[in-house]
């Protein structure tokens, strides 16, 4: 190559080079955007944000009622998500811009970047922090010093930290699943429940460790969750200890039960002799479990707004006589009617916690199935329904048939040996259920048959929450429970036998071949 082609190209590569960084600038992230303009920001937050929040930015929006937590009063300058240091209120535009962006996790507060460009949700930004009248940056932003990477080692650190003294565990619980030892409520006075740690998409960030140790440096203003780098806190943690506490909560936010959208199939394995009776038996740990969102239940009157639990776990078993399900879900709370220590953590009145399994009383062999709300004349329902117990009183377990919401007959759930045990640990339910597999009552019971896909829905009320009772509950639609034919010798007979002529054929082609050689 010439020294003009050597010239030349190297004018085509430095070209390109300027291109390249040309092109990063222009994709580059929030930061690289120019400043919001207030006014222009008005316009999107009266046609976008009003319904909630309120056209004076007060929180007092037409849906203020409808919401747990209500929405965010923005005259109060309390913002639940900052990078600011813990005693200095005003967010960073980057922290406004992102909750406007990625919404508020575990609230009704939805994520706006598929309706508004960037710019659009920088002039949100100016005009927000405008009821507060915040105009100027924070003044100082939170010290990460040297962030610790996350091992064994500092993780056990951090169990010793969030549990010394009970720092943490007074709100969420020694499991990180939210069971309070006091009732909690927010700025407004409305009633406040502690994360559940093990369910990583209710965080208020982000489950990163990064995030988590913001939280725990600047608290959660507007709440009862306090800062942690405030020195006049006997709970003060220095910024190494944050790290660890930090790491400790990113692995409970890996040790729940994930919700894969996929999975909509229980799976009940059939074994020999006799189905654990207990919701504690260790063999339980050996069937899989198939988790479920849960919504509230806004279908029939009175409709429910405000749930404490978003999600189910379900396992299945099953023997030649009858099948176990177990149905496990977090509960902040042990619903105990009567008892003292219960009734001042509820919302009054108290009333049991509760869980219902649904069921069609004919297995359907197509597509079709009941109306998941308690059924509908064409196509009945059972319904298994377990109360916990109160002071006095045992837990029960009822069997309704339902027709629909107005044509609900009660049965005895004793007399087609419907059971069911119950136990509460570190806030979590389990409950067990157990039916024969048939009953003489062919025309009101389910008969549950092995490899037949079967719908089956699930839904829970939690006493100590906004009166959770009758139509307030949350719930699932149908998903589907399958009993696994169990697997004896004759699909490996089968095969074996298969192997062998294949074997056979290719021992006679091959003898056939090298004869044709010959």
């Amino acid at each position: 190559m010439n020294n003009r082609r050597w010239e030349k190209t190297m004018a085509i590569l430095h070209q390109l080079a300027l291109l390249t960084a040309c092109s990063a600038l222009l994709m580059a992230g929030p930061a690289a955007a120019k400043p919001g303009t207030a006014d222009k920001g008005k316009g999107i937050y009266d046609q976008r944000c009003t319904w909630c929040h309120g056209a004076e930015g007060d929180g007092a929006g037409a849906a203020k009622e409808f919401l747990n937590p209500p929405p965010r009063d923005f005259t109060g300058g309390n913002y639940k998500i900052k990078s600011s240091f813990f005693d200095d209120m005003v967010p960073s535009d980057e922290d406004v811009f992102r909750m406007i962006r990625d919404g508020m996790p575990g609230t009704a507060m939805p994520g706006w970047s598929d309706l508004l460009s960037e710019q659009d949700m920088w002039d949100l930004v100016a005009y927000v922090k405008s009821f507060a009248q915040y105009d100027k940056p924070p003044a100082k932003m939170v010290d990460y010093g040297s962030p610790v990477a996350s091992s064994a080692e500092s993780i056990e650190k951090g169990k010793k930290l969030f549990e010394d003294g009970d720092r943490c565990v007074e709100c969420h619980g020694k499991s990180g699943k939210g069971s309070l030892t006091k009732r909690l409520k927010g700025d407004g006075g409305e009633r406040t429940w502690p994360r559940n740690l093990t369910k990583p998409w209710t965080y208020r960030g982000s489950a990163d460790p990064k995030d988590i140790f913001t939280r725990v440096s600047t608290g959660i203003p507007g709440t009862e969750m306090p800062s942690f780098a405030d020195p006049k806190s006997n709970k003060k943690l220095t910024v190494e200890e944050t790290w660890h506490v930090a790491n400790y909560v990113a692995s409970l936010a890996k040790s729940g039960k994930p919700v894969a959208a996929d999975d909509t199939v229980i799976k009940a394995d059939k074994v020999d002799g006799e189905l654990p009776g207990t919701p504690v038996d260790e063999r339980w740990k050996k069937a899989a479990p198939t988790t479920f969102y849960m919504v509230p239940q806004i279908i029939g009157k009175e409709r429910y707004f405000t749930p404490a639990n978003d999600t189910i776990s379900v396992r299945a078993m099953y023997n030649d006589q009858a099948i176990a399900i177990l149905l496990e879900w977090d509960d902040r709370t042990k619903s105990i009617p009567g008892d003292e220590g219960a009734e001042k953590l509820a919302d009054p009145p108290l009333t049991e916690d509760a869980v219902a399994v649904q069921l069609p009383v004919v297995i359907p062999s197509d597509m079709q199935k009941p109306y998941f709300g308690m059924g509908d004349a064409a196509h009945p329902v059972n319904i298994w329904h377990w109360k916990s117990a109160g002071k006095g009183t045992a837990e029960s377990v009822n069997l309704l048939s339902s027709r629909g919401f107005k044509e609900i007959e009660k049965r005895d759930a004793a007399a087609i040996g419907l059971t069911a045990k119950a136990s509460y640990e570190d806030g979590t339910w389990k409950v067990l259920m157990i039916r024969s597999l048939a009953t003489t009552e062919t025309d009101k019971d389910i008969q549950f048959v092995e490899g037949k896909f079967i719908p089956v829905a699930f839904a829970a009320w939690d006493g100590s929450n906004n009166s959770e009772k009758g139509s307030k509950h949350t719930m699932t639609t149908w998903y589907w429970m399958l009993l696994k034919p169990a697997v004896g010798y004759r699909p490996l007979l089968l095969g074996l036998i298969v192997a062998l002529l294949v074997a056979g054929g290719l021992i006679w082609w091959g003898r056939g071949a090298a004869a044709r050689r010959r």
